[in-house]
């Protein structure tokens, strides 16, 4: 667990020090700077897609996991959560689940929080969410400078979902192959190219409904191996 309390309070005092910068910063500067992390996010998704060995898997998982959140209300629960947050710490701010859940989604559904949460349950080796540490705290940064609070309550999402993985990796030592990693990945991925195209606002997407395809796309792995 060790890399991942180091990756959330690196995300806290990220944001801190963004909302310090907010007043300071042009708002053209900020949405310059959005839209070039936005550009970075979509390459880092298009990357992480790559990885599959298998792509019906992923489309599979996209749309039987899509169905599963649509059905589970996961995007409007994260955002009644996110609102209610708001109501209490956000004085306002009409920006506060549009940042707590954009910035949550992307600190946790990529590569690095998979693998390096695995990497830490199974091996306690954090190195590799020490370096997405490095990296989540300058886009915390950028992204409470221009969005507000809300990011800094995604430090609790980092907490849950990669301390979670790591838990369960320790329980499941043998059951994360590299094929499972690799569609979870992929998977991961595509969600990521949502959720920069969101950013972009080039079209709004439910990736928050998206989210069970991860899991999905690990038991598809483990049948798909299983049969074949």
């Amino acid at each position: 667990m060790t890399g991942t309390l180091i990756n959330a309070i690196l995300v806290v005092l990220g944001s801190l020090i963004g909302l310090a910068l907010r007043k300071r910063l042009p708002e053209r500067y900020g949405k310059t700077l959005m839209q070039g992390i936005a550009l970075f996010v979509l390459f880092i998704g298009g990357q992480m897609a790559t990885e599959t060995a298998q792509p019906l898997i992923p489309l599979i998982s996209l749309a039987l996991g899509g169905i599963l959140g649509e059905f589970l209300m996961i995007e409007d629960r994260l955002e009644a959560f996110s609102l209610r947050m708001e109501q209490k710490f956000g004085r306002g701010d009409a920006l506060f689940a549009q940042s707590f859940v954009g910035s949550s989604l992307l600190f946790v559904v990529g590569p690095m929080a998979i693998i390096g949460s695995i990497n830490d349950g199974l091996q306690g080796d954090h190195s590799l969410l020490l370096a997405k540490s490095i990296m989540d705290g300058f886009s915390a940064i950028a992204f409470a400078s221009t969005m507000g609070i809300g990011v800094l309550f995604s430090a609790i999402t980092i907490l849950v979902y990669q301390g979670g993985l790591t838990l369960a990796a320790i329980v499941a030592r043998d059951f994360f192959t590299p094929a499972i990693i690799a569609e979870m990945t992929a998977t991961g991925g595509m969600i990521i190219l949502g959720l920069g195209i969101n950013m972009l606002e080039l079209r709004r997407i439910r990736v928050g409904n998206l989210l069970p395809a991860i899991p999905v796309a690990i038991i598809g792995t483990a049948l798909a191996k299983a049969l074949l």
